[in-house]
């Protein structure tokens, strides 16, 4: 069975409740009494599990959390106000001054800025890599490298990441490997791939309807014995290893980032998000299988169509052994100046002009005079950011529908 199916009854299973309510209950609290200063000191303490304070959890946001472990097989997870909440989470738990980061492959901008702007201004150094530079990044871990970052697939320049071959240079050095998973949720498992923490913006196609912003980030859980995290490398783990054991990864990031960073979750969007799991299997089966149909359609049609399943893309034969379940929402069309995507845009009549991605209806935004418009021609080149890119998510819509649109707009 694939994961569509599967969690086509796990979803549905585990946010709703047998008895009482069947909707999840909404805990619109930001503070908790404890009645007692008995109860508040093993509250603090940790031994007891009550709610703190919603900026260290809320309830909701609890049974958010507990789903998405479950769906990537991870010990626990931490929801957050934002993808790039989540992403900042994760680094700002595991990087100190000095440290360094690998990252893989193209980048959504908000996690480019962050790792070429923000964290330099904190000391820590970001090398940037293709997807199949292997022998590069192997040669460029040294001893401060303490993470491994790359997306499951590329956004925008829809390359693709061999993740195994990735996780074994990770595993093999020691370095901790996250994945953003953001576009390819259920398709991928990252954790069952040999990566340590997986994140998502589940604004985009977890939630699936533009209601709720929210990220999460889940980790695996500790060997028993010998393991990469119990390296001196991340001696800083060592409390947390003593502390919550297989549960260090998650404790780690929860004090370290999510206590002093705040980048909580908030109840509603938490509640939100757990509506759309419920139909996620469903909307992204569908979706992946319209994706294809309208990338080749187009491509044939004589569209400049960036995606894997087109056999000319470099990365087919590893979209055809290694995503089976699709790779996402996304591809993208070169119209080969703004000029024309602009004039493509403003004639198309089912696309929603946004900055998101992976949502129920179709997506469509000129990249570089939008998100990518503060960066330099040749980080932009890296990137594949061209001057006429459109990038697209498809939605549930007819998939005939969008390529007579897509067609008469590009005309």
């Amino acid at each position: 069975m694939n994961n569509f199916e599967e969690y086509c009854t796990k979803f549905v299973q585990s946010v709703g409740n047998k008895e009482g309510a069947v909707s999840p209950a909404l805990t619109n609290s930001a503070s908790f009494a404890y009645g007692t200063p008995e109860i508040a000191e093993v509250i603090f303490e940790g031994s007891v599990k009550k709610p703190l304070y919603s900026r260290m959890g809320n309830p909701t946001t609890a049974k958010l959390e507990s789903i998405m472990a479950e769906m990537d097989g991870g010990i626990a997870s931490i929801a957050t106000s934002s993808g790039m909440g989540a992403t900042t989470l994760v680094c700002m738990s595991l990087l100190a001054s000095g440290d360094e980061i690998i990252s893989i492959g193209g980048l959504f901008g908000g996690t480019y800025a962050l790792f070429s702007e923000t964290l330099t201004r904190f000391g820590i150094k970001t090398h940037f890599f293709d997807v199949d530079d292997f022998l590069e990044i192997k040669e460029t871990i040294n001893d401060n490298t303490k993470i491994i970052f790359l997306e499951s697939v590329g956004n925008p320049n829809m390359r693709l990441p061999d993740i195994k071959r990735i996780a074994k240079i990770a595993n093999d050095a020691g370095i901790i490997l996250a994945v953003d998973n953001t576009i390819t949720p259920l398709s991928i498992s990252p954790l069952e791939l040999g990566a340590d923490i997986s994140i998502y913006s589940t604004t985009k196609i977890i939630s699936g309807n533009s209601s709720a912003l929210g990220g999460c980030a889940v980790f695996r859980a500790l060997k028993e014995g010998d393991d990469k995290l119990k390296s001196p490398r991340y001696s800083f783990l060592s409390n947390f290893i003593k502390g919550a054991g297989k549960m260090a990864l998650f404790a780690n990031a929860k004090k370290r980032a999510l206590r002093d960073f705040g980048m909580s979750a908030n109840a509603n969007a938490s509640y939100q998000t757990m509506l759309g799991l419920e139909t996620l299997p469903l909307r992204l089966s569908r979706i992946t299988k319209s994706v294809e149909v309208i990338a080749l359609a187009l491509d044939k049609s004589g569209l400049n169509i960036n995606h894997p399943c087109i056999k000319s893309h470099p990365h087919n034969e590893r979209y055809l052994n290694d995503f089976k379940n699709g790779c996402g929402t996304l591809f993208t069309i070169d119209m080969g100046s703004k000029e024309k995507a602009f004039e493509f845009l403003n004639k198309t009549k089912l696309a929603t002009l946004t900055a998101n991605i992976g949502d129920n209806r179709t997506l469509a935004l000129h990249m570089a005079s939008t998100i990518y418009r503060d960066f330099d021609d040749e980080i932009r080149k890296f990137l594949g950011i061209s001057d006429g890119l459109i990038r697209v998510s498809i939605g549930l819509e007819n998939p005939n529908d969008i390529i007579n649109d897509f067609i008469q707009a590009a005309r």
